[in-house]
């Protein structure tokens, strides 16, 4: 009677796991600099008061940053800070991810290989887009021209939580 109950708990545990939606192993955890081809050195990331004084300098730099080809169509889990760009229903379905906070806003925005233009249709809570996120989902390598930023990547969202979280 044991083993009969242990082999039915077992098949049970495989057949819930099966069904199980995509985990974090399923996806490859980048680091910013895993966006950079080997050579190239991004511009150095400068403070506000940089700015202040050099308005000059307020433009994105370096628009055609190479990029890493290898990475498109590859299922990625990446950290990053959201700069909203559409909203519905006090949620965020679309916006860029950028490595620091302020880009976009308060400094101009870094690379276009530093920064990846997302879509969530489900949607991220506007409340807590201040706060830094990981985002998974499939990464593409393709350009895309915008207001606030050239991108250099494309992520459609599976997932967008809670740094640390």
């Amino acid at each position: 009677m044991k083993s009969w109950f242990l082999s039915i708990a077992a098949m049970a545990l495989v057949a819930v796991s099966s069904v199980n939606p995509a985990t974090a192993s399923d996806y490859r955890e980048l680091e910013w600099k895993n966006l950079i081809p080997e050579g190239y050195t991004p511009p150095p990331v400068r403070s506000q008061a940089y700015y202040d004084m050099n308005p000059e300098a307020m433009g994105q730099p370096e628009l055609n940053a190479p990029v890493v080809a290898a990475l498109d169509g590859q299922k990625v889990r990446i950290p990053g800070f959201v700069v909203q760009l559409q909203a519905e229903d006090s949620k965020v379905t679309e916006f860029l991810l950028v490595p620091y906070e302020g880009a976009c806003i308060h400094v101009p925005p870094p690379p276009p290989n530093q920064v990846l233009l997302v879509t969530y249709p489900e949607g991220y809570p506007i409340r807590q887009a201040f706060n830094p996120v990981w985002v998974e989902g499939t990464i593409k390598v393709e350009r895309a021209d915008g207001e606030l930023a050239v991108v250099g990547y494309q992520l459609e969202a599976a997932t967008v939580t809670p740094y640390g979280g």
